[in-house]
Protein backbone atom coordinates (compact mmCIF):
# COMPACT_ATOMS: atom_id res chain seq x y z
CA UNK A 1 0.00 0.00 0.00
CA UNK A 2 2.77 2.46 0.94
CA UNK A 3 4.74 1.77 -2.65
CA UNK A 4 2.18 3.86 -4.08
CA UNK A 5 2.81 6.81 -1.59
CA UNK A 6 4.10 9.75 -4.03
CA UNK A 7 7.18 11.47 -2.74
CA UNK A 8 6.39 14.75 -1.28
CA UNK A 9 2.67 12.68 0.00
CA UNK A 10 5.10 10.32 1.74
CA UNK A 11 7.08 12.93 3.52
CA UNK A 12 4.39 15.71 4.35
CA UNK A 13 3.35 12.38 5.99
CA UNK A 14 6.54 11.31 7.85
CA UNK A 15 7.02 15.36 8.96
CA UNK A 16 3.29 15.66 10.37
CA UNK A 17 3.45 12.26 11.73
CA UNK A 18 6.90 12.56 13.09
CA UNK A 19 6.61 16.50 14.35
CA UNK A 20 3.16 14.76 16.68
CA UNK A 21 5.44 12.20 18.24
CA UNK A 22 8.19 14.66 18.95
CA UNK A 23 6.08 17.38 20.53
CA UNK A 24 3.72 14.54 22.54
CA UNK A 25 6.65 12.65 24.14
CA UNK A 26 10.03 14.38 23.48
CA UNK A 27 9.84 18.41 23.17
CA UNK A 28 6.36 19.30 24.56
CA UNK A 29 7.02 22.84 24.36
CA UNK A 30 6.61 22.61 20.87
CA UNK A 31 3.20 22.22 21.57
CA UNK A 32 3.70 25.77 23.05
CA UNK A 33 5.31 27.82 20.13
CA UNK A 34 4.06 25.94 17.31
CA UNK A 35 0.70 26.66 17.06
CA UNK A 36 -0.89 29.83 15.75
CA UNK A 37 -1.79 32.50 17.92
CA UNK A 38 -3.80 36.05 17.59
CA UNK A 39 -1.08 38.31 16.09
CA UNK A 40 -1.17 40.48 19.55
CA UNK A 41 -0.85 37.92 21.73
CA UNK A 42 2.41 37.80 23.66
CA UNK A 43 2.99 34.14 22.34
CA UNK A 44 2.69 34.98 18.70
CA UNK A 45 5.59 34.53 16.53
CA UNK A 46 5.95 35.20 12.05
CA UNK A 47 7.46 31.38 11.88
CA UNK A 48 3.77 30.40 13.37
CA UNK A 49 2.31 30.95 10.24
CA UNK A 50 4.27 28.24 9.15
CA UNK A 51 4.69 25.82 11.55
CA UNK A 52 0.86 25.75 13.15
CA UNK A 53 0.27 23.38 10.03
CA UNK A 54 2.41 20.64 11.13
CA UNK A 55 1.01 20.47 14.64
CA UNK A 56 -2.30 18.73 15.60
CA UNK A 57 -4.36 18.79 18.53
CA UNK A 58 -4.64 14.95 19.22
CA UNK A 59 -4.29 11.54 17.44
CA UNK A 60 -7.78 11.74 15.53
CA UNK A 61 -7.21 15.35 14.66
CA UNK A 62 -3.77 14.03 12.86
CA UNK A 63 -5.28 10.94 11.43
CA UNK A 64 -8.27 12.69 10.05
CA UNK A 65 -5.90 15.14 8.53
CA UNK A 66 -3.47 12.51 6.60
CA UNK A 67 -5.86 10.09 5.92
CA UNK A 68 -7.35 13.02 3.25
CA UNK A 69 -3.53 13.46 2.27
CA UNK A 70 -3.40 9.71 1.54
CA UNK A 71 -6.23 9.28 -0.06
CA UNK A 72 -6.03 12.33 -2.32
CA UNK A 73 -2.81 13.75 -2.59
CA UNK A 74 -0.99 10.86 -4.67
CA UNK A 75 -3.03 10.80 -7.37
CA UNK A 76 -2.85 14.64 -7.07
CA UNK A 77 1.02 14.83 -7.33
CA UNK A 78 1.56 12.13 -10.20
CA UNK A 79 -0.99 14.98 -12.10
CA UNK A 80 0.46 18.02 -10.93
CA UNK A 81 3.80 16.52 -9.97
CA UNK A 82 5.78 16.86 -7.06
CA UNK A 83 6.50 20.65 -7.26
CA UNK A 84 3.12 21.88 -8.06
CA UNK A 85 1.89 19.15 -4.88
CA UNK A 86 4.07 20.59 -2.61
CA UNK A 87 3.06 24.84 -3.87
CA UNK A 88 -0.42 23.61 -3.51
CA UNK A 89 0.04 22.11 0.34
CA UNK A 90 2.22 25.42 1.40
CA UNK A 91 0.08 28.08 0.25
CA UNK A 92 -3.14 26.81 1.31
CA UNK A 93 -1.61 26.05 4.54
CA UNK A 94 0.18 29.44 5.00
CA UNK A 95 -2.76 31.53 2.89
CA UNK A 96 -5.65 30.17 5.45
CA UNK A 97 -3.12 30.72 8.04
CA UNK A 98 -2.61 34.13 7.28
CA UNK A 99 -6.49 34.68 6.67
CA UNK A 100 -7.45 33.12 9.95
CA UNK A 101 -5.48 35.69 11.41
CA UNK A 102 -7.04 38.54 9.97
CA UNK A 103 -10.44 36.98 10.30
CA UNK A 104 -9.37 36.58 14.27
CA UNK A 105 -8.25 39.64 14.48
CA UNK A 106 -11.83 40.95 13.64
CA UNK A 107 -13.89 38.94 16.33
CA UNK A 108 -10.97 39.96 18.96
CA UNK A 109 -11.90 43.57 18.02
CA UNK A 110 -15.73 42.70 18.40
CA UNK A 111 -14.91 41.90 21.46
CA UNK A 112 -13.02 44.53 22.12
CA UNK A 113 -15.55 47.31 21.67
CA UNK A 114 -17.91 45.05 24.11
CA UNK A 115 -15.52 45.08 26.65
CA UNK A 116 -14.50 48.76 26.33
CA UNK A 117 -18.42 49.41 25.96
CA UNK A 118 -19.01 47.75 29.69
CA UNK A 119 -15.82 49.74 31.26
CA UNK A 120 -17.52 53.09 29.78
CA UNK A 121 -21.18 51.87 30.99
CA UNK A 122 -21.11 49.50 33.35
CA UNK A 123 -24.22 47.99 32.64
CA UNK A 124 -25.32 44.51 33.94
CA UNK A 125 -27.79 44.34 30.76
CA UNK A 126 -24.62 44.79 28.95
CA UNK A 127 -22.15 42.30 31.04
CA UNK A 128 -25.34 39.91 30.83
CA UNK A 129 -25.46 39.73 27.21
CA UNK A 130 -21.84 39.43 27.17
CA UNK A 131 -21.72 36.10 29.08
CA UNK A 132 -24.47 34.57 26.87
CA UNK A 133 -22.43 35.13 23.82
CA UNK A 134 -19.52 33.53 25.69
CA UNK A 135 -21.25 31.40 27.68
CA UNK A 136 -19.38 28.11 27.30
CA UNK A 137 -16.54 29.79 28.79
CA UNK A 138 -18.73 30.34 32.18
CA UNK A 139 -20.21 27.37 34.68
CA UNK A 140 -23.63 28.55 36.01
CA UNK A 141 -22.88 30.23 38.87
CA UNK A 142 -22.24 33.77 37.24
CA UNK A 143 -25.95 33.85 36.39
CA UNK A 144 -26.52 34.26 40.68
CA UNK A 145 -23.70 36.83 40.04
CA UNK A 146 -25.68 38.81 37.23
CA UNK A 147 -28.93 38.68 39.66
CA UNK A 148 -26.77 40.27 41.99
CA UNK A 149 -25.67 42.65 40.10
CA UNK A 150 -28.37 43.27 38.61
CA UNK A 151 -30.11 44.53 41.53
CA UNK A 152 -26.96 46.62 42.42
CA UNK A 153 -25.87 47.82 39.26
CA UNK A 154 -23.70 50.61 41.29
CA UNK A 155 -21.95 48.43 43.29
CA UNK A 156 -18.13 48.72 42.67
CA UNK A 157 -17.11 45.27 43.83
CA UNK A 158 -19.51 43.62 41.55
CA UNK A 159 -18.61 46.26 38.65
CA UNK A 160 -14.93 45.34 39.52
CA UNK A 161 -15.94 41.44 39.38
CA UNK A 162 -17.46 41.86 35.86
CA UNK A 163 -14.58 43.77 34.69
CA UNK A 164 -12.25 41.10 36.25
CA UNK A 165 -14.41 38.34 33.97
CA UNK A 166 -14.36 39.77 30.85
CA UNK A 167 -10.72 40.39 30.62
CA UNK A 168 -10.27 36.66 31.64
CA UNK A 169 -12.24 35.81 28.57
CA UNK A 170 -10.79 38.88 26.21
CA UNK A 171 -7.55 36.93 27.53
CA UNK A 172 -8.51 33.35 27.00
CA UNK A 173 -10.01 33.95 23.75
CA UNK A 174 -6.50 35.94 22.67
CA UNK A 175 -4.21 33.06 23.47
CA UNK A 176 -6.57 29.86 22.21
CA UNK A 177 -4.23 28.65 19.51
CA UNK A 178 -5.10 27.36 15.78
CA UNK A 179 -3.17 23.95 14.81
CA UNK A 180 -3.53 21.59 11.89
CA UNK A 181 -2.99 20.97 8.29
CA UNK A 182 -7.22 21.47 7.87
CA UNK A 183 -6.02 24.54 5.76
CA UNK A 184 -3.86 22.58 3.34
CA UNK A 185 -5.89 19.80 2.81
CA UNK A 186 -8.98 22.08 1.71
CA UNK A 187 -6.49 23.34 -0.44
CA UNK A 188 -5.93 19.29 -1.90
CA UNK A 189 -9.61 18.17 -1.53
CA UNK A 190 -10.68 21.42 -4.18
CA UNK A 191 -7.70 20.88 -6.63
CA UNK A 192 -8.84 16.93 -6.48
CA UNK A 193 -12.05 18.18 -7.08
CA UNK A 194 -11.80 20.23 -9.75
CA UNK A 195 -9.36 17.97 -11.49
CA UNK A 196 -10.95 15.17 -11.25
CA UNK A 197 -14.60 16.10 -10.89
CA UNK A 198 -16.58 12.79 -11.72
CA UNK A 199 -14.34 10.70 -9.77
CA UNK A 200 -16.27 8.20 -7.83
CA UNK A 201 -15.58 8.03 -4.57
CA UNK A 202 -17.23 6.15 -1.60
CA UNK A 203 -17.51 7.88 1.93
CA UNK A 204 -17.16 6.08 4.78
CA UNK A 205 -20.01 7.93 7.07
CA UNK A 206 -22.58 7.66 5.29
CA UNK A 207 -21.20 4.49 3.37
CA UNK A 208 -22.30 6.18 0.07
CA UNK A 209 -21.00 6.77 -3.08
CA UNK A 210 -20.47 9.95 -3.98
CA UNK A 211 -18.85 12.68 -7.19
CA UNK A 212 -15.77 14.21 -6.14
CA UNK A 213 -17.48 17.47 -7.16
CA UNK A 214 -20.39 16.68 -5.20
CA UNK A 215 -18.44 16.50 -1.89
CA UNK A 216 -16.06 19.15 -1.84
CA UNK A 217 -19.45 20.93 -2.78
CA UNK A 218 -20.69 19.58 0.22
CA UNK A 219 -17.87 20.40 2.14
CA UNK A 220 -17.94 24.50 1.07
CA UNK A 221 -21.22 24.51 1.77
CA UNK A 222 -20.90 22.60 5.34
CA UNK A 223 -18.37 25.07 5.76
CA UNK A 224 -19.64 28.03 5.03
CA UNK A 225 -22.92 27.39 7.19
CA UNK A 226 -21.25 26.74 10.13
CA UNK A 227 -19.24 30.07 9.89
CA UNK A 228 -22.83 31.91 9.31
CA UNK A 229 -24.25 30.09 12.23
CA UNK A 230 -20.70 30.49 14.44
CA UNK A 231 -20.93 28.82 17.21
CA UNK A 232 -18.88 29.86 19.93
CA UNK A 233 -18.22 26.40 21.88
CA UNK A 234 -17.21 24.74 18.22
CA UNK A 235 -13.62 24.28 18.38
CA UNK A 236 -13.11 23.99 14.45
CA UNK A 237 -11.44 26.59 12.59
CA UNK A 238 -13.90 27.00 10.12
CA UNK A 239 -12.98 30.00 8.19
CA UNK A 240 -9.54 27.88 7.77
CA UNK A 241 -11.26 25.69 5.80
CA UNK A 242 -13.20 27.77 3.81
CA UNK A 243 -9.90 29.88 2.89
CA UNK A 244 -8.02 26.84 2.20
CA UNK A 245 -10.98 25.83 -0.41
CA UNK A 246 -10.88 29.34 -1.94
CA UNK A 247 -7.30 29.69 -2.43
CA UNK A 248 -6.39 26.18 -3.61
CA UNK A 249 -9.46 27.06 -6.22
CA UNK A 250 -7.55 30.07 -7.21
CA UNK A 251 -4.35 28.68 -7.67
CA UNK A 252 -5.70 25.02 -9.42
CA UNK A 253 -7.59 28.04 -11.96
CA UNK A 254 -4.11 29.40 -12.22
CA UNK A 255 -2.48 26.77 -13.26
CA UNK A 256 -5.24 25.40 -16.13
CA UNK A 257 -5.12 29.08 -17.83
CA UNK A 258 -1.44 28.74 -17.76
CA UNK A 259 -1.97 25.46 -19.48
CA UNK A 260 1.86 25.66 -20.98
CA UNK A 261 2.85 24.91 -17.56
CA UNK A 262 0.58 23.20 -16.26
CA UNK A 263 0.44 20.33 -18.65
Amino acid sequence: MFRSLTPVVKNLLLINVGLFVVASYLLPVLQMWFPLYYIQSSYFKPFQFLSYMFMHANLWHLISNMFGLFVFGPLLEQFLGPKKLLILWMVCGIGSGVLYAGYTSYQMNQLNTQVEAFYNDPDPEVFNKFVSENSYLYNSAVYDFIDEFSRNPDNETYIQEAKNSMNKVRQDKGNTPMVGASGALFGILVAFGMLFPNTQLFLLFPPIPIKAKYMVTFYGLYTVYNIVVSNPADNVAHFAHLSGLLIGAVLVLFWKKNRASFY
